[in-house]
C-alpha cells in the first residue's frame, strides 16, 4: 500500500493524489487510508481539508467509511437495484415490478404512434404531448407560468434537475428511508445525501426543517406512494412542510410524483405560490411499463431554461416515437381505464395481504404504491435468513437507509400483489414463523 506517497495541500488535489494512485494500481481494493488527524500532519493541512478530500473521495465511490475502522479504498461492489434478482432459484417477493399483465397492450397505440420522420432542429418536445402533460399538472401546481420539459423517465429527470442546480459537494435532502435511484444518483453525481425522517405522513417536518438549516440546496420528495414505505404526504404534514419552505424560496423542491397515474390518494405539493425554484415530475414506467421510459417535469420558467441547454434539438431529445407512443396511450380511454384498474387491483391487493399479517400478529399498514412496508419486532435480515431456507427473496429496509451508521432495519419491503394463492397462504405462514417463531 502506497498511502505514503498520497500529496496535496487542498481537498480537491488530495483528492485527484488518491485517485491517481488507485487508478495505477498503487492503492487497492480494502487498502486502509491514513487517518484524517494523521494524513493532516503529514501534508501540513487543516484537519478539515483532509476530511473534506476523503468526502469527496467517498461520494465518487473511491473509498468507503467505516467509522471506528477508519477508510478504505472501494472494490467493486454491487448496488442495490429495482427488479428481479439475478441468479436466484428463490421466489423473488422484492422486485418492485408492476404486474406484467396488468400494462397495456401497446399494440393499438403503435400506429398512431409511427408518423414522419423527425430533423434535427425541430422542437424537442411534441407539441400535443406538451399540451397533454399540462393538462396533467395544471390543477396540481399554485403557479401559473409553468413549463414544460420531456425527459428520458423519473430517473434521469431527477439527474437533470440536479445537474442545472448544484455543483459537486452541494447537499441534497433525501427521504430516510430512500428510493434506491435517488440514493444512487445523489451518490453518482457528487453531491451530499441528508437523511430526513419518513413517517406515516410523509417527509416529517422537523427533518426538513434541520436539512434546510445544514444548508441542503435541493429538496427531492415523493408526495404519494413514497418508496419504500407507501408513506403520503397527508393536507396538514404538505401545509407544515410549505410553511417551513417559504423562508427558502430558492432552495430547488424536486416531487417524484412516480405513482400518480395508479395512486389511491390524493396528491399534496411541498411547493407553495411563492417558491421559485421548483419541478414536478411525473412518469409512466409504473403504469405504461418499465420500458417506457418517458417523464414530464413541470417546471418553473428558470429552471425550464436551464434544462433546455442539456435538451438541445443538435444533441439529445427523447424519442419522438415514443412521445407520440406515449401520446396516444394518455388519450385513450380503454387504456387510462385499464390503467385505474390496475391501480385498484394493487391496492386492493396490498390492503388484503396486510390484513392478513395483522390478523397474525404482524400489524402492517397497506399505505400506497406497489409494495408494503411490514414492520418487525426482530431485526430485519434474520427475517429475511429464515425466509431464504424456505425458499423466499426478500428485501429488508437496510438496503434504503441513509443514516451513516444506521440501526439493523426492522422491515421488509415486499412486492406481493403476483402471489397466486397458494403462495399468499404459504408466504404468509413462512413470514409469520420467520418473524414470530410461531
Amino acid at each position: 500500500m502506497d498511502q505514503l506517497s498520497i500529496a496535496g495541500t487542498t481537498a480537491s488535489e488530495i483528492a485527484a493524489s488518491v485517485r491517481a494512485l488507485h487508478e495505477r494500481g498503487a492503492l487497492r481494493a480494502g487498502d486502509a487510508l491514513p487517518p484524517v488527524r494523521e494524513l493532516a500532519v503529514r501534508l501540513g493541512v487543516n484537519r478539515n481539508t483532509a476530511v473534506a478530500a476523503y468526502r469527496m473521495l467517498a461520494q465518487a465511490g473511491v473509498v468507503t467509511a467505516r467509522g471506528r475502522a477508519g477508510t478504505v479504498v472501494a472494490g467493486r461492489e454491487a448496488v442495490a437495484q429495482e427488479g428481479y434478482a439475478a441468479d436466484s432459484v428463490l421466489r423473488d417477493i422484492g422486485t418492485g415490478n408492476p404486474d406484467p399483465g396488468r400494462i397495456p397492450d401497446l399494440s393499438p397505440a403503435l400506429a398512431r404512434a409511427i408518423g414522419r420522420p423527425v430533423l434535427y432542429g425541430e422542437p424537442v418536445i411534441d407539441p400535443a404531448l406538451e399540451e397533454r402533460a399540462l393538462d396533467w399538472v395544471r390543477a396540481d401546481l399554485p403557479a401559473t407560468d409553468v413549463r414544460i420539459t420531456v425527459t428520458n423517465g423519473a430517473v434521469d429527470a431527477v439527474e437533470r434537475l440536479l445537474a442545472q442546480a448544484l455543483h459537486r459537494d452541494d447537499a441534497v435532502a433525501l427521504e430516510d428511508p430512500c428510493f434506491l435511484a435517488s440514493i444512487h444518483t445523489v451518490r453518482l453525481g457528487g453531491y451530499r445525501a441528508v437523511p430526513v425522517s419518513v413517517d406515516a405522513e410523509g417527509m416529517t417536518v422537523d427533518g426538513l426543517r434541520a436539512a434546510l438549516d445544514a444548508g441542503v440546496r435541493a429538496v427531492i420528495c415523493t408526495p404519494r406512494a413514497q418508496n419504500p414505505t407507501g408513506a403520503s404526504l397527508s393536507p396538514a404534514r404538505a401545509a407544515a412542510l410549505r410553511e417551513v419552505l417559504a423562508d427558502h424560496p430558492y432552495v430547488l423542491v424536486i416531487e417524484d410524483d412516480h405513482f400518480s397515474m395508479l395512486s389511491q390518494r390524493g396528491y399534496e405539493t411541498l411547493i407553495g405560490p411563492e417558491h421559485r425554484r421548483y419541478a414536478l415530475v411525473r412518469s409512466v414506467s409504473k403504469s405504461l411499463g418499465p420500458d417506457m421510459c418517458l417523464a414530464v417535469a413541470a417546471t418553473d420558467p428558470e429552471t425550464a431554461d436551464r434544462l433546455a441547454f442539456r435538451l438541445s434539438p443538435g444533441t439529445t431529445w427523447v424519442s419522438h416515437i415514443l412521445q407520440r407512443l406515449v401520446l396516444a396511450q394518455l388519450t385513450d380511454d380503454a387504456v387510462l381505464d385499464r390503467v385505474a384498474d390496475a391501480g385498484r387491483y394493487y391496492a386492493d391487493r396490498n390492503a388484503a395481504f396486510a390484513a392478513r399479517l395483522t390478523e397474525r400478529g404482524l400489524p402492517t399498514e397497506p399505505g400506497d404504491g406497489l409494495n408494503l412496508w411490514v414492520p418487525l419486532p426482530v431485526e430485519a435480515r434474520v427475517v429475511v435468513e429464515r425466509l431464504m431456507r424456505r425458499g423466499w427473496l426478500a428485501r429488508t429496509g437496510d438496503e434504503f437507509q441513509l443514516a451513516e451508521h444506521p440501526a439493523p432495519s426492522q422491515h421488509l419491503r415486499l412486492t406481493v400483489h403476483d402471489l397466486d394463492e397458494d403462495e399468499t397462504a404459504r408466504l404468509l405462514d413462512d413470514l409469520t414463523e420467520a418473524a414470530l417463531g410461531k
